[in-house]
């Protein structure tokens, strides 16, 4: 799941970029200006993977790879490597031009930033993204970034994109993992991804690295990504190369290079933010035996302390996604804020499960969710009114396989998209209000309301009707339990 980085958050922040020209990167928010190369020490022979077009020179031969093979670059310290621009310089492990690196300005990725230039002889474009981890992830970000040899930075703001167009399709569709996990890191990888293409490309870049470790999901999601988007474009991952094994090498390596080492306290969680939730993970958590402490959860309130008084919200929902809370139309972003602060208050949304990764282990994680446990609450309960029973079964069949894949990080897979096409058609007429009860943890449906229900009083009731005659129950009865019956005379007779 989740990389915490000396105390900031990586999982909001995955892509760099560095503009050839000022004019082009007008449109994205803070750029800072370009740095002198530090020398760095050479480290000996190392072997890497290089994706997509490569040039690696060894004396006299040279060895390319086309956009779709991949080579085994293997190169001494001491070997010289020739850009395209004729400036040579020293890459212990390949060339690169420019490398568009996730960036969330934490211990990890500092060290990364000289990393990258050292072993690849490139400069590195640091990019953050910002999906609603908190104005405190955000602050000082290029001061760091500069700091650490990065040429670059880029902060993008992706909120309204992220829940307009990832979380919402998930919300519609259903999409819950394994029966929990409303997917709130696994829904900002391919936003995030998206946004570092997109600059890759603006600035012409080569390559893109990102600071995912080799256990978890993330390295998956972002690099399936990066392979949808852009399969021309070089892929680093130094927790898959480098020395480092944790945090003591990470600052002895940032000294070593005279690169400042965030001063943060470090959190015994690793966790993950963004505007859909916020996800805990390690320390006692390993243990699936032992409870969560009360004051690991940041966003909601403990259910036992929250207001003893009930509250009720009501959610207009078109279409299938939520529109407005109480009668105020919001857009995406501000309406999820909204939602996060009223559930947060009332101690909604805390989930603990045991969860399969994709890479094959099991692992525990801690996740607070409180807008998205109303939403999801909400939508579901007005579907029981606009959609009849078949629609419900296929839809609900069709919402585990949509979760799979966007856990598994193939957001851009064709059968995603096709699923989501079908996904918007049947929910069409999912519109109208749900009125929820929210208290001390719990969330309860109280109302519901819809100008294309298919609940009919005058049928449903016990009454007699003109539609529904109830004596007609016992011809149906005798035809649908046919089977039945054929089978247990089967039996007597044996």
């Amino acid at each position: 799941m989740a990389q915490l980085m000396g105390g900031f958050l990586f999982s909001t922040a995955p892509g760099g970029f560095h503009p050839s020209k000022a004019e082009s990167v007008a449109s994205y928010c803070r750029i800072s200006g370009p740095t002198k190369l530090h020398s760095f020490q050479e480290l000996g022979a190392k072997a890497s993977e290089i994706h997509g077009n490569s040039i690696a020179c060894n004396r006299a031969s040279v060895l390319r790879s086309n956009k779709k093979s991949v080579i085994q670059a293997i190169l001494q310290s001491e070997r010289e490597i020739e850009t395209t621009n004729g400036i040579t310089t020293r890459g212990l492990r390949g060339q690169l031009n420019k490398v568009v690196l996730a960036y969330s300005g934490g211990l990890d990725t500092s060290v990364i930033v000289p990393w990258l230039r050292e072993n690849y002889g490139c400069e590195v474009v640091c990019f953050t993204a910002d999906v609603g981890q908190g104005v405190m992830e955000l602050e000082g970000l290029e001061k760091k970034a500069r700091a650490s040899g990065a040429c670059q930075l880029v902060v993008k703001d992706l909120k309204e994109e992220f829940v307009r167009d990832y979380i919402f399709p998930c919300l519609r569709a259903g999409a819950v993992y394994e029966r929990k996990y409303l997917l709130g890191t696994s829904m900002a990888r391919p936003v995030i991804a998206k946004a570092m293409v997109d600059v890759a490309k603006e600035v012409g870049a080569d390559a893109v690295s990102h600071g995912c470790t080799g256990k978890g999901n993330d390295q998956v999601r972002f690099e399936l990504a990066f392979f949808a988007l852009n399969p021309n474009l070089n892929v680093v991952a130094p927790w898959r190369e480098w020395d480092i094994t944790g945090r003591e090498d990470a600052i002895e390596y940032a000294k070593k290079h005279n690169i400042p080492v965030p001063v943060t306290k470090k959190s015994i969680y690793s966790r993950d933010r963004n505007l859909w939730h916020l996800s805990h993970e390690g320390d006692i958590l390993e243990d699936p035996a032992n409870e969560p402490k009360k004051d690991m959860y940041m966003i909601s309130t403990d259910p036992e302390d929250a207001p003893n008084e009930p509250e009720y919200v009501e959610i207009g929902i078109v279409g299938g996604l939520p529109v407005s809370i109480n009668g105020e139309v919001l857009s995406p972003a501000s309406l999820l804020t909204k939602v996060n602060e009223i559930g947060g208050k009332h101690g909604i949304g805390r989930i603990d499960m045991v969860e399969n990764r994709l890479v094959g282990m099991k692992s525990r994680g801690v996740y607070e969710t409180p807008g998205g446990t109303i939403l999801f609450a909400a939508t579901r309960e007005l579907e029981s009114l606009t959609l009849d029973r078949e629609t419900i079964q296929v839809k609900d069949s069709l919402a585990l396989k949509y979760a799979e894949l966007v856990y598994a990080g193939r957001w851009f897979d064709p059968l995603r998209e096709s699923m989501d096409a079908f996904m918007e058609k049947i929910t069409e007429t999912t519109t109208g209000s749900v009125t929820l009860k929210l208290y001390k943890g719990s969330v309860h449906v109280v109302s519901r309301r819809s100008q294309y229900s298919l609940y009919r009083e005058d049928i449903s009731s016990f009454e007699n009707g003109q539609i529904y005659n109830q004596a007609d129950a016992a011809g149906f009865i005798r035809l649908y339990g046919l089977p039945t019956r054929v089978r247990a005379m089967l039996h007597k007779d044996i």
